[in-house]
């Protein structure tokens, strides 16, 4: 009786030592569930503005062929990049890029950090919390994380599509341009195209947040690894932007032509209005899809940074938390 005593005794020690330097496996898988709103605006406030620089200036010169009449082609694309290099400098193919950082940033910071919020609370819902999605709240998610951005950010949409059309003289900066469009139109033309916008938004970001979580559930069922490498997320991203763009580009078109309507003289109120008049004197493929061919250069592209850049930074993050929790 003495001996097991004395056992006991010197186990003791042995036991509290190990409590106090590892954490308990429950603590560290709820390393994820646990992270700030604000981590993950962060993050997605970053992935946003790193991959819409590196595409800036393609994305101003589609917006250019989208609303106006020219036919668009490659060599006419290069054409207008080139002609904008000449008459303004290098940095002139990114004018109305402050004001895409302006709206992106904002608008990827809520649109990933609801994302996290919308999978957290429909898993709930469905009885697959902490689990991959089934397809519907998978596309839901995305759909509703989409759809919430672009509500809280739309007239900053409207202020990039101005600046990339017109000329430095027009409007200077930013302020310049809600004031002038306020006062010479009305607070109403701020919010121009947001049912279009709105109406392609939900197949856009649910297709595409569905086609990146679904790409990812499948490689890690057939891989047996839990986190893709950087290049097949890239890989991922870009198939999800390729599918969910080319599904919502008609209305994308519609959207920049209400947008831009007043300073391009034309008269684009109604989104059937708008498509019929698109259709009449451009017909449907070189009208309502004009540009697409310059999206699938640049969409995936964007799509797949933006998503990688998240991805590995909130890794980053949890990899921190996770040494937070071993040092406490």
């Amino acid at each position: 009786m003495a001996h097991r005593l004395q056992d006991r005794q010197h186990r003791l020690p042995v036991a509290q030592a190990t409590v106090l330097t590892l954490p308990p496996a429950s603590q560290a898988k709820d390393v994820r569930p646990s992270w700030s709103a604000l981590e993950s605006l962060l993050c997605g406030a970053f992935a946003g503005a790193i991959a819409k620089t590196v595409i800036a200036p393609l994305d101003r010169t589609k917006i250019i062929f989208q609303v106006s009449s020219k036919r668009f082609s490659a060599k006419e694309a290069f054409r207008v990049i080139y002609s904008t290099y000449i008459e303004g400098g290098l940095f002139s193919l990114w004018r109305g890029n402050s004001a895409t950082m302006v709206r992106v940033m904002p608008y990827a910071a809520i649109q990933f950090c609801s994302h996290e919020q919308y999978k957290r609370l429909l898993g709930s819902s469905y009885g697959f919390q902490g689990k991959a999605l089934p397809p519907f709240p998978r596309f839901l998610a995305g759909s509703l994380a989409g759809t919430t951005a672009a509500m809280l950010t739309y007239p900053l949409d409207m202020v990039r599509a101005r600046m990339a059309v017109t000329a430095r003289e027009m409007y200077s900066n930013i302020m310049h341009v809600f004031v002038r469009i306020s006062q010479e139109e009305g607070v109403r033309t701020l919010y121009r195209g947001f049912t279009p916008t709105i109406l392609g938004v939900i197949p856009y970001a649910g297709i595409t947040f569905f086609t990146y979580e679904t790409l990812k559930k499948l490689h890690s069922e057939k891989t047996k690894r839990s986190q893709p490498y950087p290049y097949e997320r890239l890989a991922f991203g870009a198939c999800a932007g390729l599918i969910g763009q080319s599904a919502s580009y008609p209305l994308d078109v519609v959207r920049r032509r209400m947008q831009t309507a007043g300073v391009i003289g034309s008269s684009y109120s109604t989104i059937l209005g708008t498509m019929r008049e698109i259709v009449t004197h451009e017909g449907v493929i070189r009208g309502l899809y004009k540009g697409l061919s310059m999206n699938w250069v640049k969409g995936p592209v964007a799509v797949g940074i933006s998503f990688t850049t998240f991805d590995i930074m909130h890794n980053l993050l949890l990899k921190l938390h996770q040494m937070g929790n071993f040092i406490h």
